[in-house]
């Protein structure tokens, strides 16, 4: 093994033990995505680094790199996205991003078709295991459309899309990564890219990020219910408290969906509080639902629609589609469900938990 590809490897290594994980392959295609994303310099550092931010004094000792060199390397990482930085009381100080979500969506400014290729290449070698199978709580989780939601039900602020985009004091727009991914080796979809609503709790974040194109909230809550009309599923972070994104994602891109439909990975994504139930009465057999339901849930029955409560995801997609007002979501039994972890770190430990991942060196 190379001094190189030995460095790539401690990175792997690092990455794959955080929370989030990376998909590890037997023919190592992974140390060459990481080697699209990082230089040879920064995954020196990387391998070194916690997610729990530190100076970069510490992250040197820890690296056995001259102090000077890693603050610039550092500062060039965070430029990049594949770390997250903040001013401490001493200055600056820095934290590595996990593999998704974290650093491969940062990738979207230089993103490319080799990019592109090898990550394909990833998925298809190790299925996202690693990623966004295995156990523990799910990466991300499914936000239903809020219009399909009964009026006398009471949505949680944390599943209600219009309450985290109004909470917010800045909102910006992204390119779906997922969507340019599968462009560029050919395989492009119907569904539009630039839909990736991100927002934060100060002004003036996304008024300089090259990749992210800031708009207003009014915009914002325009793109998410022009998702939902194209069929396209709301996801976000799988807990309750400081989420800055919605995804609006399809089954033929999305790395997350893919896993559930492309690989019958049901871990991959976790369903929302509520389930698709069916007015027999009303319904008049037309099939409208079933072409808008991504997950394989619906089905007919004698001319009637009948839902798989094991394969709902609980998006609302099929409800917004009906014509007959036959489909509306009412809550799953509350025996059955848990809500999600309450915040970033409360996720991490039981995702870390789960999976048999100390944290101690890592957050």
């Amino acid at each position: 093994m190379s001094k190189t590809q030995s460095v790539y490897e401690r990175l792997a290594d690092r990455l794959s033990r955080t929370p989030n994980g990376l998909p590890r392959s037997p023919k190592g295609t992974e140390l060459k995505v990481l080697a699209k994303m990082f230089s040879p310099e920064q995954a020196e550092l990387g391998a070194a680094m916690r997610m729990r931010r530190e100076d970069a004094a510490t992250i040197a000792a820890r690296a056995g790199v001259e102090e000077k060199a890693a603050l610039a390397t550092l500062k060039g990482m965070a430029r990049r996205g594949l770390v997250s930085v903040r001013r401490g009381e001493k200055g600056l100080v820095f934290g590595l991003e996990p593999f998704v979500v974290g650093s491969y969506e940062e990738s979207l400014p230089y993103y490319d078709k080799e990019m592109a290729e090898l990550f394909e290449q990833l998925v298809q070698e190790t299925r996202g295991e690693g990623m966004v199978g295995g156990p523990g709580p799910s990466l991300v989780r499914v936000i239903p459309v809020q219009q399909a939601v009964p009026a006398d039900i009471e949505l949680a602020p944390y599943e209600r899309v219009s309450a985290l985009v109004e909470n917010a004091k800045d909102w910006g727009v992204r390119e779906c990564i997922c969507r340019k991914q599968r462009e560029l080796i050919g395989q492009r979809c119907e569904y539009p890219k630039f839909n990736c609503v991100n927002f934060a709790p100060v002004e003036g974040v996304f008024a300089h990020l090259p990749h992210v194109r800031q708009v207003t909230k009014e915009e914002a809550l325009r793109i998410l219910r022009e998702a939902e009309e194209a069929g396209l599923v709301h996801t976000v972070y799988n807990y309750q408290q400081d989420i800055h994104y919605i995804c609006n994602c399809c089954p033929c891109c999305c790395g997350i969906l893919r896993g559930v439909v492309e690989f019958g990975q049901a871990h991959a994504l976790a369903h929302s509080n509520y389930i698709a139930r069916v007015d027999d009465d009303a319904c008049v057999g037309c099939e409208a639902c079933l072409e808008r339901c991504h997950f394989g849930a619906l089905a007919m029955d004698d001319g009637v629609c009948h839902v798989d409560g094991s394969k709902c995801m609980g998006c609302g997609l099929c409800v917004s589609a009906c014509p007959s007002d036959a489909l509306s979501l009412e809550q799953r039994k509350a025996s059955v469900e848990a809500p999600p972890p309450v915040d970033r770190e409360a996720w991490q430990q039981e995702r870390a938990d789960a999976r048999g991942v100390p944290l101690d060196d890592l957050v």
